[in-house]
């Protein structure tokens, strides 16, 4: 989520300027077949990759035939907001999430993870639809209204006879987003008001007990189901906790704090899961809706930008009967719902711009693919757009391509040094790829409310 969300760069960021819009791979063309799939990153898997689970072909016609490896299952999607990819399991020094730590040992993860924006209002749209939010019907505001004549996933699954289900612990979300349609049951944490600016509360506890009532009446777990909840402690204002650490009084400390506290309490979530006579065939994703900058770039918070601190993300799946491994590929949240679908064992619509997941889940390797981010205008947001290839080449497109900046972010991951116009060739090729792919997305114009920064 970001509410006004300072960036120190997009206080100077000149109003002509236009963005683009996407972000990830595509089975309909946007991995463009010109360029040949690199192999697996360099960088060593953090964890050897056992053998898959045992094959059971049992899915449903409907569903791909890859997922007809596995037994259809029930899905939960663990989303926690601005949860950083810096995390104790890639390295970061602090003990911050133990019981998240321990549970991504135990899952499916994926060497890096992308976010299709860089804050809540344009990245759960995409997590939600399947789709870039430029291609969504929308407003011009901030807090974006995504209008009912956009197809989500929970329509669909709906209709296909899967329960829906959703519990939230900010206002935005209760119908202001939109993103409540196709939704059988849909809860807010109570004694929460709507706030623009800031998040002042803390709703962990109180989420949990939503997640654990939701998640215990028959009519909600008695056939298959897909249940969405959104976390928000470690969103700012950052708090302390008695009852956990004292990390010191900077931001990033009571981050880290907050990071904690939401930790523990998603153990909880764990082990009832885990508890349930469903618990052993329903699948748990763990993902971040976008990152959080305390400095890096000269951002504060998130939006505005689609550097790596903001868009680059945990990815992480925990499945009944499939061993942990580490899948080193990057994978964008595109290719979630794709896989959602696949795993519940139901029909996928047409025309989504993801590739699920499932093959390489059940041990067939598949080649690394383009990523494309998007951040569409606002009132607010100036549009940014980046393609990020399977090399690990990283272009960013500024406004209505008017100025590019490019990274090697397998080298220089803090995108400390632009190679736009340093390496000319690169940097032609890397422009020509992304239009041919930009041009791909679909895009709608924005419509009710003020006017966007850029058109």
């Amino acid at each position: 989520m970001a509410f006004r969300s300072v960036s120190l760069a997009a206080l100077s960021v000149v109003a002509a300027l236009l963005p683009l819009a996407g972000c990830s791979n595509d089975s309909n063309g946007l991995a463009a077949s010109s360029a040949p799939p690199s192999p697996p990153s360099s960088a060593p898997p953090k964890s050897s990759a056992e053998a898959p689970a045992s094959p059971t072909p049992t899915a449903p016609a409907a569903a791909s035939a890859a997922a007809g490896s596995l037994e259809p299952m029930n899905v939960v999607l663990l989303v926690i907001d601005a949860m950083r990819d810096d995390m104790p399991w890639n390295g970061y020094g602090r003990d911050i999430a133990p019981n998240l730590t321990k549970y991504y040992q135990q899952s499916v993860r994926w060497e890096r993870g992308y976010s299709i924006s860089s804050f809540t209002a344009r990245s759960v749209a995409g997590l939600l639809s399947g789709k870039y939010p430029s291609s969504l019907a929308r407003n011009t505001t901030f807090f974006t209204t995504w209008k009912q004549k956009n197809d989500f996933m929970a329509e669909s699954l709906q209709a296909q006879g899967v329960r829906t289900l959703g519990g939230h612990a900010h206002m935005y979300f209760k119908s202001a987003a939109g993103f409540h349609q196709g939704f059988d049951s849909w809860e807010i944490v109570p004694k929460i008001e709507w706030d623009y600016d800031r998040d002042p509360y803390i709703t962990s506890p109180d989420h949990v007990k939503l997640v654990q009532s939701q998640l215990s009446k028959p009519e909600n777990v008695s056939g298959k189901f897909f249940a969405y909840y959104h976390f928000m402690d470690p969103h700012h204002d950052y708090h302390s906790h008695e009852d956990g650490p004292d990390f010191g009084k900077k931001n990033r400390d009571r981050y880290d704090e907050e990071m904690y506290f939401t930790d523990r309490h998603l153990q909880k979530v764990f082990d009832f899961v885990e508890t349930q006579p469903w618990g052993k065939r329903t699948a748990v994703i763990v993902t971040a809706d976008h990152g959080e900058a305390f400095g890096e770039k000269g951002l504060l918070k998130h939006a505005y930008e689609v550097y790596e601190v903001l868009v680059r993300v945990p990815l992480f799946l925990h499945i009944p009967g499939v061993q942990p491994k580490t899948i080193p590929r990057w994978r964008s949240h595109v290719d979630l719902v794709p896989t959602i679908f696949d795993l519940l064992g139901v029909k996928k619509p047409e025309g989504l711009p993801g590739t699920s997941l499932m093959s390489e889940i059940v041990g067939e390797p598949q080649p690394q693919r383009p990523v494309i981010c998007d951040l569409p205008a606002d009132t607010l947001n100036v549009r940014r757009r980046a393609l990020i290839d399977e090399q690990g080449m990283k272009l960013i497109s500024f406004g209505r391509d008017v100025r590019y900046e490019l990274y090697d972010i397998k080298a220089d991951p803090e995108e400390k040094t632009n190679l736009f116009k340093q390496d000319a060739s690169r940097a032609e090729a890397m422009v020509k790829r992304y239009k041919q792919l930009s041009s791909a997305i679909p895009f709608v114009k924005a419509q009710g409310g003020k006017p966007v920064k850029s058109d």
